[in-house]
């Protein structure tokens, strides 16, 4: 079959006559009113199609959700595994092990799952380059469920080697779909929700948390003999997902650029977006494309060298080092013994903790509901600048918590702020971002990094804040305000709004700052690989159509 696809005619040569926006005014201009107006919204409420909901939903729930999962699920049964670990080493040894390796023990199986979480985030660029996003997802399930034995076998096999094991290849797992998750989901949904969408990673974060903390409870798994189960239970997310993924499209982008098959992006489209006509959107990435005159995916070390994207590399590395670094770990550490001095009977603390999981996730999903309409930019500056708020309150309630009778109730509610203050911007806005600041033949490299950064910040913070807490005691709290201040100044002097973007503008938000635009770039950074646009742009028309030959009229 033969395909034909038009082509604007040659033009003057203006600042943004490559870019989107240029293209899609020209043809306006070109074609009347009553034509199609290429890269406006169609309507005020996008078509969220049953495609898009299962495909975001079902990837979260095995991806995301079982990151929250696990950074929680360690919490109820610690000193139950503890025991097995002395126990298995008296078995072994003869004596039972020092409080010194016991404490070190238990440390390396809580921080492994960060290690693993490294090593997923510097393997998932080849990963998605290969296999694709969504086939890079499904197959990620390989490790949750080697994980998932390993971890609930641990006590049956007497080996505490195993369950340390299984973490780090939790860790692996949560790596790979911290990044592969994010750009599937802000390369398979429309401009206008792509913000509301990409929330769901964090939304499914904030309820993974959330579900540990329940299943720990004792009524249900958080007891000595049924603490493997809250092990076992990763395999239920990971075979659902693997049963419902694999009938869903892959990103159309993916399949248009990097596998330059049309046709199968184009039923991408229709089936993502629930329409039959998606001109609109296959122009869209095509104009991407010529604008770019490069699709050929860039290493990390090109993109670090590459001067066109260095302050979104910078923005990414700051909201990604200030997510992990702005003290909510700190949060979860103290929440116990602050709901202790509040009066709050041991045994009834699990089940007053649930709430600092149910404002988690109330939150996280507020800020999905609210996002395209307020923006990125206020969201995370001011969820910042309420933790800036909060922090220095709460310092000030827990120096003085013993001299007030009424302080300790203080100090729990700038805990609940706290963690509301997180979840409606900073929790899930750096995913949403990394999506975002790329162009195609730079995101898996962009994720990568922000990978990278989000789990070595994530190890620090494991291994440095006991001795920041001990030096420093209820006063820590003011070491993370300097953080979130430091992230909301530099995000307010920085970052451009981004809702309701195409990628290519996003990147020419940038180009003023930079000093550099992405043509001007290639001009310099490709000069060997470039060719004559009418010429590149010929060519990449003839090859989008699975394999067959699409003549372009130039």
């Amino acid at each position: 079959m033969e395909v034909s696809i038009h082509r604007p005619q040659p033009r003057e040569q203006s600042s943004e006559g490559a870019g989107t926006a240029g293209i899609c005014r020209e043809r306006r201009a070109r074609a009347g009113p009553g034509a199609p107006q290429y890269g406006a919204p169609e309507s005020s409420f996008p078509n969220w199609s049953g495609s898009l909901i299962v495909a975001s939903l079902t990837g979260a729930f095995g991806s995301s959700f079982l990151y929250g999962y696990n950074l929680s699920v360690v919490n109820a049964p610690a000193g139950y595994i503890k025991k097995f670990y002395n126990e298995t080493w008296e078995r072994r040894y003869g004596f039972s092990v020092d409080e010194g390796t016991l404490t070190l023990l238990w440390s390396i199986t809580v921080s492994i799952f960060a290690i693993g979480g490294l090593v997923g985030a510097i393997i998932v660029t080849p990963i998605v380059k290969f296999f694709g996003r969504k086939c890079t997802l499904v197959l990620n399930n390989v490790f949750a469920v080697a994980a998932a034995l390993l971890m609930s076998l641990s006590l049956l096999a007497g080996s505490f080697e195993m369950l340390i094991l299984g973490r780090i290849i939790m860790g692996v797992d949560a790596g790979i779909s911290l990044s592969a998750l994010p750009m599937y989901l802000s390369e398979i949904s429309p401009k206008e929700i792509r913000g509301s969408l990409g929330q769901v990673t964090a939304i499914f974060i904030c309820i993974g948390v959330f579900i540990g903390q329940v299943l720990g409870l004792p009524e249900i798994f958080g007891q000595e003999s049924r603490w493997p189960f809250l092990f076992g239970a990763i395999i239920v997310p990971s075979l659902i997902q693997v049963v419902i993924l694999p009938f869903l499209p892959e990103s159309p982008r993916y399949l248009l650029l990097e596998k330059h098959n049309r046709r199968k992006a184009e039923k991408a489209f229709q089936r993502f977006l629930g329409k039959e006509d998606v001109s609109r959107e296959i122009e869209e990435v095509l104009a991407e494309s010529r604008a770019q005159r490069n699709t050929k995916l860039v290493s990390v070390v090109q993109l670090l060298r590459t001067r066109a994207v260095r302050w979104q590399i910078l923005t990414v590395v700051v909201t990604m080092g200030c997510y992990q670094l702005c003290g909510l770990n700190a949060i979860w550490y103290y929440t116990n013994n602050i709901f202790s001095e509040s009066g709050i009977d041991g045994e009834t603390i699990p089940y007053v903790t649930l709430s600092t999981g149910a404002v988690e996730t109330l939150a996280a999903v507020s800020s999905g509901l609210v996002i395209e309409r307020l923006g990125r930019r206020p969201l995370l500056i001011g969820g910042f600048g309420l933790m800036i708020v909060f922090f220095a309150v709460l310092t000030v309630s827990l120096t003085l918590q013993n001299t007030v009778h009424w302080l300790p109730y203080l100090s729990i509610f700038c805990i609940l702020a706290i963690i509301a203050s997180f979840c409606i911007g900073p929790g899930g806005i750096p995913f949403v971002l990394t999506g975002e600041l790329f162009q195609q033949s730079q995101r898996p490299a962009a994720f990568m990094i922000a990978g990278t950064v989000n789990w070595l910040c994530n190890f620090a913070v494991g291994l440095l804040f006991p001795f920041i807490q001990a030096g420093l005691q209820t006063y820590c709290f003011l070491v993370f305000a300097g953080v979130c201040f430091a992230g909301a100044a530099y995000l307010f002097f920085v970052l451009p709004e981004t809702k309701n973007k195409t990628f290519h503008e996003i990147s020419q938000a940038f180009a003023k700052r930079n000093k550099e635009t992405l043509e001007m770039q290639e001009m310099n950074h490709y000069p060997g690989e470039r060719k004559p646009s009418e010429e590149q742009e010929s060519n990449f028309t003839s090859s989008v159509d699975n394999g067959e030959t699409v003549k372009g009229i130039v």
